[in-house]
């Protein structure tokens, strides 16, 4: 999940002298906070520094970082949402896929870059809110009072995506993870058809598209609250889903681990434990998952800010560790 941010002095050193969006818009600085934690960790794979909400700026959305996300123009009806556009990724963010350049060289052989980007309907949520929400009355009114703006809505954010995350494919990505942060809002009915249905468009527009006739590579769908709709990730065009937290993953696997590889799933704040009891729930989930093959181990969401980086050293090791065996 989420591997540079404020749990590490070094990012907040960066931020002290930028922006958020300074940050991910400045591809020297977006590369080297993508490095830290590599540089510190050495994880296996390292994830493009940016942040979902970008592509909405260049649809025509306000955006703002204050220092959570405001779009101060948010779309709540059909007009609104038909003035949006979608643009040429490379032309409008050109940042993002230096970016990704940059961080492919200082990563050499090391390890593969995962790029990534918000799903449809966690976007829409966004652009709908216009910031955070418990509740999300404006979302659900347009997706039950105007199902066909919000159709609308989604299908642009699909083209959005897919031709973000082409692009990035292009630049240099080797891997790309799709994350659904909110789809857990919805009633079993409403994630099939609003979340899960519109990142399986994505996932089409992406293997439809000439990028992927000439350099396929691996997709990620993480939907988070993903419980109450494992039996319908089945019909998921990706080729890993993330786990969250609130299932064990060995069921998960039983479900739906002959056709898909799985991420996941240890609590964040488990982290927060003492290395005893941390190694202990790494283990069990290590052992849920068995010899199946096709597991990456990961968090059942991003890392909290105020997390011990020593507590992620430790994971590391216990999971090389415990997996050798």
């Amino acid at each position: 999940m989420r591997q540079a941010g404020r749990y590490m002095h070094e990012y907040r050193a960066v931020r002290k002298r930028v922006s958020f969006l300074e940050l991910c818009k400045t591809p020297e600085i977006a590369c080297e906070v993508t490095m830290q934690p590599m540089n510190e960790f050495g994880f296996d794979a390292a994830i493009l520094f940016c942040d979902i909400l970008i592509p909405l700026e260049k649809m025509g959305l306000h955006l703002e970082f204050t220092p959570a996300p405001i779009i101060d123009n948010p779309v709540r009806d059909r007009a609104a949402i038909e003035k949006l556009v979608v643009p040429d990724p490379e032309a409008e963010m050109p940042y993002v896929y230096e970016a990704i350049r940059h961080i492919r060289r200082a990563l050499g052989d090391t390890a593969p870059l995962i790029g990534f980007a918000g799903a449809p309907f966690t976007l829409a949520t966004y652009a709908v809110e216009g910031a955070g929400s418990k509740n999300y009355p404006y979302t659900k009114t347009l997706l039950y009072s105007a199902p066909d703006a919000a159709h609308l809505l989604l299908e642009k954010l699909a083209q959005c995506c897919a031709t973000y995350l082409e692009a990035q494919v292009r630049a240099g990505a080797q891997c790309l993870q799709i994350f659904d942060s909110w789809a857990g809002i919805l009633s079993p009915r409403d994630f099939n058809e609003f979340a899960l249905g519109y990142a399986n468009r994505v996932i089409q527009l992406l293997h439809d598209s000439p990028t992927w006739k000439e350099s396929p590579v691996p997709i990620i769908y993480f939907a988070n609250g993903c419980a109450p709709y494992i039996d319908l990730l089945k019909t998921c065009k990706a080729d890993v889903l993330g786990v969250d937290w609130r299932v064990d993953i060995g069921p998960v696997f039983d479900q739906l681990g002959s056709k898909f590889a799985l991420q996941g799933n240890i609590d964040p704040t488990c982290l927060f434990m003492p290395e005893e009891g941390l190694r202990e729930r790494i283990k069990e989930v290590l052992d849920g998952v068995g010899n199946r093959p096709g597991h990456i181990f990961n968090l059942g969401h991003g890392i909290l800010p105020n997390t011990d980086r020593e507590r992620v050293r430790f994971l590391v090791n216990t999971v090389r560790e415990l997996s050798a065996r």
